[in-house]
């Protein structure tokens, strides 16, 4: 009997001494830039093309199915919908790729040294892929009803650029202050996030459709032919991003293992 025990104990040991390697080797290679294997990147990349493949559908297709169906549920369905699946997807996939769906994000990320630079154009072609594959399901189901979702400027192009520059601003502002603190915050960034989505949308979109992300724009506007004013909704985000990532410097210097943990996933 003491000899099974003390076997089963070693097993104890040797399972918990296994997972202790497997979580210093995560950490060895986020820090230290070294490849991840490939069936691990290629999850990771999964998990970005699906996360931002359900963002896209879900916020462009609120206003497709109002403008096929005649009914209309109203600014904060159309807005609170898509933070909510962002909330969701964060919980669902945030340990596999980080939870970025935003190349805007990604780009702060990678600026803060938080997640290293080779990797960027995966995360982005997923991220793209994703958001085009959503805009022609909606083609397919409903036509091109509605713009396809496409974020357009209500109130002009200035004001919708700024407004765009400011909304993003706010968004990876929360984004990387809870990357900074994922020890504290942990999953719940989720909610700080979606909590920042919503705010931004009920009060802006009027003016801008509160886009705060290239993919999500570059979807509905590619398939459905809206490309005229994309260009809003490619450097406003940019260039909001990067305000953030100067601001979180100003505000918490360099980087944390704890923000690299989160931008990087497992």
């Amino acid at each position: 009997m003491n000899v099974s025990h003390k076997g089963q104990h070693s097993d104890v040991q040797g399972n918990a001494a296994g997972a202790s390697d497997n979580a210093r080797a995560a950490r060895d290679a986020r820090t230290t830039g070294a490849r991840p294997h490939p069936f691990i990147e290629a999850r990771r990349l999964l998990a970005e093309l699906l996360g931002t493949f359900a963002l896209t559908f879900t916020a462009a297709g609120g206003p497709v199915i109002v403008a096929a169906s005649g009914v209309s549920v109203g600014l904060p369905a159309l807005v609170v919908a898509p933070a909510l699946l962002v909330m969701a997807m964060i919980y669902s996939v945030g340990n596999l790729s980080g939870a970025h769906f935003n190349p805007a994000v990604t780009l702060a990320f990678t600026l803060r040294k938080d997640f290293p630079w080779r990797r960027v154009p995966g995360y982005w072609l997923a991220q793209v892929v994703g958001a085009i594959a959503a805009a022609l399901l909606l083609r397919a189901l409903f036509g091109v009803v509605g713009h396809l979702g496409a974020t357009l400027p209500h109130h002009g192009e200035v004001a919708s650029l700024v407004m765009e520059i400011v909304l993003t601003f706010f968004l990876i502002t929360v984004i990387l202050a809870t990357a900074t603190n994922h020890k504290i915050v942990g999953h719940n960034a989720a909610l700080a996030v979606a909590g920042t989505i919503s705010l931004d949308g009920l009060f802006a979109a009027p003016i801008s459709g509160a886009s705060m992300n290239p993919a999500r724009s570059l979807g509905p506007a590619l398939v459905g032919g809206e490309m005229s004013t994309y260009w809003i909704y490619l450097a406003g985000p940019l260039c909001g991003a990067l305000i953030a990532v100067a601001m979180a410097w100003l505000l918490r210097g360099g980087t944390s293992e704890y923000a690299m943990e989160a931008a990087q996933g497992d």
